[in-house]
């Protein structure tokens, strides 16, 4: 098979060929998916270590429904990625890239003293 002399590809930085307003278009369905409270704090329990969905159960208190619910928006906007294990999945941020944005909600959290008795509970596994 040729080549066609026609083809050209090159790569940049994303914020150099999308407006501010692609970049919203883009950005608001993620942001929706972290914006429900049970989601977020399946995200920030999975911030901390990859997780099942087990584990995700016995951190938070839901069934094991509602947290495969919870992290299906998750993942379709590839927020968190599964992995097999065994006769589950194990549930990591998608990409390191994500991780300190995370740590950032999270230090807004902390910015009151109910935020940080969340945090304090929700690091020891007594949230939920």
């Amino acid at each position: 098979m040729a080549r066609s002399p026609d083809l050209r590809v090159a790569v940049t930085d994303p914020d150099v060929w999308l407006s501010e307003r692609d970049q919203a278009k883009v950005l608001a369905p993620k942001l929706r998916a972290v914006a429900d409270e049970t989601r977020l704090t399946l995200l920030l329990l999975i911030a901390q270590r990859p997780r099942t969905v087990k584990e995700l159960q016995e951190a938070t208190g839901l069934s094991q429904t509602l947290v495969s619910h919870h992290l299906a928006p998750l993942r379709e906007q590839a927020l968190v990625a599964a992995v097999p294990r065994g006769r589950s999945n194990q549930y990591s941020l998608c990409c390191s890239a994500l991780a300190e944005p995370v740590r950032v909600l999270a230090s807004l959290a902390a910015s009151d003293p109910e935020g940080i008795a969340a945090l304090l509970a929700l690091s020891d596994g007594t949230a939920g």
